[in-house]
């Protein structure tokens, strides 16, 4: 065989090698997909020769992002100011704001990507949530409501929280007086309360009196050391002022005085007047004070999962 037969030979056999690794090799396609609603225009995929099959390369092109393709995730927030500041970093014309505002579990949340009007759907997977922290001295009054307490017990929790009784205004005293046909007391005369009832706290009581002022009076017996015999004025009434949440502006909250006599002892609580119906009036407020710092639609209730 000459030469030129053996280079031809070769040549024929590199030529069939390059064909058949050719055939083996998958091929890149780009399908049309602009008019799929959330596609891209056009989707790659690999055409499998060997296998007669098409195949994602989504996986294989993923291995080399070096950033996220979209936002997504949730962040939580513990005041207001904050939750208003982080919106306003992240938000777009389609942002939406959603607020659960009935206790125990008041809730508000931006959703960044949320649907735009009119055309297809977004993920929806961006958000932010402010879920309303509560402050420990209004866990207090809550747990507190309606519990009744030794006079020790009593005295000791309203000089503690002292800080948090306030004066009525004009318009509360004169509702609320009319409502419970009670004399609402200032912060003050709460206070001297507290301080008698440590005078007082083991005496017996001898009887409790409707005055026609609206107050009660309480008498005990002079077995106390300390004790003068003397009655006691009690308030029917007294508004406390505190705020709920962390950061938050101070709700006010009626709260009638109680006490129960039995055998000469004497028991002390606290009723909060409609306190759940204040708490979730200050969370529409603080709803529609985000909704007016961040220009974004608010809707009360909760997004889609």
């Amino acid at each position: 065989m000459s030469k030129s037969d053996d280079d031809l030979d070769a040549h024929g056999i590199e030529l069939v090698q390059a064909l058949a690794t050719e055939a083996a090799e998958p091929t890149i396609l780009i399908v049309d997909t602009k008019d799929l609603s959330g596609l891209p225009a056009g989707v790659p995929v690999a055409f499998d020769r060997k296998a007669q099959a098409f195949r994602s390369v989504k996986g294989l092109i993923e291995e080399f992002r070096q950033a996220p393709d979209r936002r997504k995730g949730t962040a939580t927030v513990e005041t207001l100011a904050s939750f208003i500041a982080l919106v306003d970093r992240h938000k777009d014309q389609d942002s939406v704001l959603f607020g659960k505002t009935s206790y125990p579990e008041p809730k508000l949340t931006a959703v960044l990507d949320y649907d735009k009007e009119g055309v297809a759907a977004r993920n929806r997977s961006h958000r932010i949530v402010y879920a309303f922290p509560l402050t420990e001295e209004f866990k207090a009054w809550v747990n507190g409501n309606a519990k009744p307490m030794a006079q020790d017990v009593f005295a000791a929790f309203l000089e503690e929280h002292a800080a948090e009784l306030a004066a009525p205004t004009d318009g509360e005293r004169s509702e609320y007086e009319r409502l419970f046909n009670e004399k609402m007391a200032t912060p003050s005369e709460v206070v001297a309360l507290s301080r008698h009832l440590e005078v007082f706290v083991a005496a017996r009581v001898k009887n409790g009196i409707r005055l026609q002022t609206g107050e009660r009076t309480v008498e005990f017996s002079e077995e106390h050391k300390d004790s003068k015999g003397e009655a006691v004025i009690i308030p029917g009434v007294f508004m406390v002022s505190v705020p709920a949440f962390v950061d938050g502006e101070a709700v006010r909250i009626p709260a009638r005085l109680r006490y129960r006599i039995v055998s000469g002892d004497i028991k002390w609580f606290y009723q909060l007047y409609r306190w759940e119906f204040f708490l979730r009036e200050q969370v529409g407020h603080d709803l529609k004070h985000a909704s007016n710092e961040t220009g974004l639609p608010a809707f009360e209730g909760a997004p889609e999962v």
